[in-house]
């Protein structure tokens, strides 16, 4: 059984990103838990944040629940998350206490603070979480865990190279659900960001109506993974599987973690 743990900044990041191939995970018997580094209490334009931290948490837990994971979401405040001394033995703790074979987060250049910070959290705890004499308290690893980055769009300094994909259209209902459940994201706070507010159906009109308008919204967005990573898709399931594929979730594998041949690799991410 694979341990995977997924540290996102923010309560849905995870899920955005690689909520499909946790889906496959679970699917084949494999161990998944998703943390969000912040309690995700800024991302909104009128609920205070007492308020949205909590109701985000309980978000997290509906989509968590969805597939059949936990969520942990700590207490750091949105938007303010610093790779200070103190976050980066927290973040050690969590791996440690979970003990995973592979951690799946942000790469270090992004367009938001707490996604870079995050990045570098989980970087800087890498290796030390091996280290007996850092948080004596926590029993260390004995072999330091693969590092893989979520795929992004970012090209400058350098841009996300896929050295894994996986096919999702088999779980794309699980992850769409998934996504549904994070209503002060979808619904309220990312369309009221980005202009579109008003083209959201209200509440009343029903989950059916809402949830359709999520899928062509963020469809285009979730399907240019595949297009971007078409040829690893290609190598993986080959030319005719994979010129059906629809939606993808891509991987980096980071240096700073263990380093998998070609074929634990391909072992490690589920084909179906």
């Amino acid at each position: 059984m694979l341990k995977v743990l997924a540290i996102g900044a923010h309560p849905d990041d995870c899920e955005v990103a690689a909520g499909g191939t946790a889906a496959l995970w679970r699917r084949r018997g494999d161990a998944v838990r998703f943390v969000s580094v912040t309690n995700g209490n800024a991302g909104h334009h009128t609920m205070a944040p007492a308020e949205l931290a909590a109701r985000r948490a309980a978000e997290a837990a509906q989509a968590a629940a969805v597939i059949g994971i936990e969520h942990e979401v700590l207490s750091n405040d949105d938007g303010r998350l610093e790779p200070t001394l103190k976050r980066r033995l927290e973040v050690i703790r969590l791996i440690r206490r979970f003990g995973p074979d592979l951690i799946l987060t942000h790469r270090p250049n992004d367009y938001h603070p707490d996604h870079r910070y995050t990045a570098t959290l989980v970087q800087d705890s890498a290796y030390l979480v091996t280290v007996p004499r850092i948080c004596p308290e926590t029993p260390h690893l004995r072999e330091n865990p693969a590092i893989a980055y979520f795929h992004d769009r970012f090209k400058r300094p350098c841009p996300f190279v896929a050295d894994i994909a996986v096919d999702v259209d088999p779980v794309m209902d699980l992850k769409w659900a998934m996504l549904h459940a994070h209503a002060s994201q979808f619904y309220e706070w990312l369309p009221y960001n980005d202009g579109t507010a008003g083209s959201v159906p209200p509440p009343e009109a029903g989950e059916r109506a809402r949830r359709e308008w999520l899928e062509r919204r963020w469809g285009p967005v979730l399907e240019a993974v595949a297009g971007q990573c078409r040829e690893r898709l290609m190598e993986r399931y080959g030319p005719d599987h994979a010129a059906d594929i629809e939606f993808a979730e891509a991987f980096e594998l980071s240096e700073l973690g263990a380093r998998p041949d070609r074929a634990r690799l391909e072992a490690m991410f589920p084909l179906e």
